[in-house]
Parts: C-alpha cells; sequence; structure tokens
C-alpha cells in the first residue's frame, strides 16, 4: 500500500510563499513609506500645480500590480550581496531624510529600498521585471526648489512668448511684459503653475505611462515618442495659457481665476494625453508602411 499524500507538503508551502512574498513585501514597504506620503500630501502635493503626486502613486502601484504575475512566476535567484548594498544605501537614505526633514532624501529613497528588496528575494530577473514601476517612481520625488526656480523661469518665459504671438497674429490685443500678459483691461501673470517645471514633469509622467500602456515593438517609434513627449508637453502648457487668457478676456478676471483656472488644469492633461495619442497615431502610419516592405524585402 502506498501512503496517503498529504495536501499540505512542505514544497506546497514554499511555493505559496514564493507567490506572497512580493504582495507582504509591498504591503511592508508601503506601510513604511505611509509617514512619507503623509508628508508629501501636506508639504508638496497641496500645493497648485504639484496635486499630480497621488495619480502618480496610483499608476505606479497599478504598473506593479500588472507585472506581479510575471514576478511570481519566476524563480528566486537572489543576488544577496548587491541586493544588501542597495538596501542600505537606501536605508541610510530613508533614516536621514526622516530624521533630518529633508522630504526629497526621504521620497528618493524608496527607489534604492525597492531595488534592494526585489535583488534579495528575486535577483536580477525580478529587478528586470519590475523596472519600469520603479522608474516611475521617479515621479513621486519633489524637484528641488533650487532647480525648480532656474528651470522655470525660462519655460514661463517661453510658455508666454508663443501664447502672445499666437494670439497676437489672430487678431487680439495682446502685449506681454516678461511674463505678464495684457490683453484688453486685464494683466495676467503667467504663474508657475501653469508653466513651470513641475507641470511639465506631470505631463512627462503621463507620457511615459501611455508608453507603457501601448507596448509597441518599435524600438524607433518608441524612442520618437519619448522624445516628442517634451515639446507635447510645452504645447500644451501653451494651449492652457491662450484659454485662460481667452476666458479672462471675454468673461472677466474673477471667471478666469476661479473655477475655470482649476478645470483649465485637468484639460491640460486631457489636450497631452489628446496630443499624445495623435502623434502616435501619426508614427504609427509611418511604421505600419514600412512594415510590409521589410516583409517582402525578407
Amino acid at each position: 500500500m502506498t501512503a496517503p499524500t498529504l495536501p499540505h507538503t512542505p514544497w506546497h508551502a514554499a511555493a505559496q510563499l514564493h507567490r506572497w512574498a512580493p504582495a507582504l513585501a509591498g504591503l511592508a514597504l508601503l506601510i513604511m513609506y505611509f509617514p512619507t506620503y503623509r508628508a508629501l500630501d501636506e508639504f508638496i502635493w497641496g500645493v497648485v500645480g504639484q496635486g499630480h503626486g497621488p495619480v502618480m502613486l496610483a499608476l505606479a502601484l497599478w504598473l506593479a500590480w500588472q507585472r506581479y504575475p510575471q514576478l511570481t512566476a519566476l524563480r528566486a535567484r537572489p543576488a544577496t550581496v548587491p541586493g544588501l548594498l542597495i538596501l542600505i544605501t537606501g536605508g541610510l537614505m530613508y533614516v536621514v531624510g526622516r530624521s533630518q526633514d529633508v522630504l526629497f532624501l526621504d521620497a528618493v529613497s524608496q527607489i534604492p529600498v525597492v531595488m534592494g528588496v526585489l535583488l534579495l528575494l528575486w535577483g536580477w530577473q525580478g529587478l528586470k521585471t519590475m523596472w519600469f514601476p520603479i522608474f516611475f517612481l521617479i515621479f513621486l520625488v519633489p524637484v528641488p526648489g533650487s532647480i525648480v526656480d532656474v528651470v522655470t523661469a525660462p519655460l514661463k518665459m517661453g510658455v508666454s512668448y508663443v501664447a502672445e504671438h499666437i494670439l497676437y497674429a489672430i487678431g487680439y490685443p495682446i502685449a506681454r511684459m516678461g511674463v505678464t500678459l495684457h490683453i484688453g483691461p486685464y494683466q495676467l501673470l503667467v504663474a508657475d503653475a501653469c508653466a513651470g517645471l513641475n507641470s511639465i514633469f506631470a505631463l512627462e509622467a503621463i507620457g511615459v505611462f501611455y508608453m507603457s500602456v501601448v507596448q509597441h515593438a518599435s524600438r524607433a517609434r518608441n524612442i520618437l515618442l519619448a522624445t516628442l513627449i517634451i515639446p507635447i508637453s510645452f504645447t500644451s502648457n501653451v494651449l492652457r495659457v491662450i484659454a485662460l487668457v481667452l476666458i479672462t478676456y471675454y468673461f472677466g478676471d474673477e471667471v478666469g481665476q476661479g473655477f475655470v483656472h482649476d478645470f483649465a488644469g485637468i484639460l491640460l492633461f486631457l489636450v497631452a494625453t489628446a496630443l499624445t495619442v495623435g502623434a502616435d497615431s501619426l508614427l504609427g502610419l509611418f511604421f505600419d508602411r514600412q512594415r510590409p516592405r521589410k516583409e517582402r524585402i525578407a
């Protein structure tokens, strides 16, 4: 007689632990960084022009969840030494950031900490599988104010310059002094939220997320689309400023600076998404046309 097979064998328990280890590690990391997210929500995400933070966090979690089955299907081959080194580096950054109230260091420590955990649990293949969600965590990191000030000034100048020339070309009585637009009896200052680095940063995140969803096989198409994300972001900001200027010109300053101003922020992302999809569609016409030709040559 043969002995009956036990339903719960050590192998079965190890397989279940292997399957749920990433989820448990992810939950532990979320608990660890909950104070960081709370501080970001209090000091960064509540500021005008930086409300995209929670959306970026949700997208990063969604990207990780999409790749979760691939991660659990891998055979664990831990890279212990590099994993420990990277994890210790990230842990030190976290401790210094939390203890010294350096929010930038606190937030950026997520990246090496997650990398170290993946290397310790799954090795280089695990890190390769989850590299894009980890990369997306960059968009959760608040840009230091010194960098924002340096980059935002020329961005605002460029956006206000282009908006002024477009409106003047179509016949509106508009003039510009620095980043202040004068139209009719109104003066509108192009603020950081309308054309600053944080706005461009958020639009870049949307474009990168779109690329991860469509997953084109052509590397050249991906590179071209990634390159176009920058001018698309700039164009979206120009259109937002033009829309606010025209609303103020026709309906008054109270309307332009009230609810419509906040709604223009939502419109900005919709326009940027539409332009990204449109540019990708145009690229698709070119690359789809080239593909049969290559197949005929082969």
